[in-house]
């Protein structure tokens, strides 16, 4: 699994130089809207809802606006619908670098006009569906900190079914499993003591491609800024890797 977690980790580096950490109010509060609507509306009962209500209040999101999206998506505050969709979209970067977006909308044919525009000015191109998902898989990833005893770190990754695991900083580890295994997984890491900060599902680039280029790097960059800065978009994916070096240049 070495080299999975390369796209998590140039935007863990991106975010520290770039100042822009986190989801907006709008992108969490849809994330518990859809969870919401998707399974019972009790965070006890619904791990998608308990884990984008953690998110939220990571990010500070007061208790009204949690409650409200929650109701939003059980169809009981006060008959507002939102008819909110999830869609992916693909496409390709400057120098080939495939792109995944995750979106929530709730008109698809807006949210395409964004993103075209988005690609467009910054030197990619938007795609058809199934141009580069081929590239990625998805997986379910804990992120565990505090790791002090990596050989109780494997452990319990195999008790919880686990695929693997790597160590992306000092006493930080990503651990890797199947979608269906992650509530799974969540759990039994934290039965052994182990503090999950984020169990997420995440597309893993199968290849990367290696951006060595400053002008492409800041162009690439660029566009991931304007692609997440949309509020329709709840997550971006690419395969890229390039050098911590460059990453601090691009941002000088």
């Amino acid at each position: 699994m070495a080299g999975h977690s390369k796209w998590a980790n140039i935007k863990r580096q991106k975010a520290v130089v770039d100042a822009k950490r986190g989801k907006t109010f709008t992108q969490l509060s849809r994330a518990i809207i859809v969870a919401a609507r998707s399974g019972v509306p009790d965070p006890a009962l619904n791990f998608q809802l308990r884990t984008a209500i953690d998110k939220a209040k990571a990010a500070s999101i007061p208790n009204d606006n949690i409650e409200r999206a929650i109701a939003k998506g059980a169809g009981t505050f006060g008959g507002d619908h939102i008819g909110l969709e999830a869609i992916r979209y693909e496409g390709y970067g400057p120098g080939g670098v495939a792109i995944l977006i995750e979106a929530l909308t709730d008109n698809r044919n807006r949210t395409a006009a964004d993103l075209r525009m988005a690609f467009s000015r910054n030197g990619g191109n938007l795609g058809e569906t199934g141009c580069v998902s081929w590239m990625f898989a998805q997986k379910g990833v804990c992120v565990v900190q505090g790791v002090v005893d990596e050989e109780q770190l494997l452990e319990a990754s195999l008790e919880g079914d686990a695929e693997s695991y790597e160590m992306t900083e000092d006493e930080t580890a990503e651990v890797f499993t199947d979608i269906g295994n992650l509530e799974i997984l969540s759990q039994t890491l934290k039965d052994k003591s182990f503090k999950v900060t984020d169990a997420e599902l995440r597309w893993i680039p199968g290849n990367q491609v290696e951006v060595t280029d400053i002008d492409q790097a800041r162009s690439l960059f660029k566009l991931i800024d304007t692609l997440e800065g949309l509020d329709d978009v709840q997550n971006v994916t690419a395969n890229f890797e390039m050098a911590e070096e460059l990453i601090a240049l691009t941002f000088a």
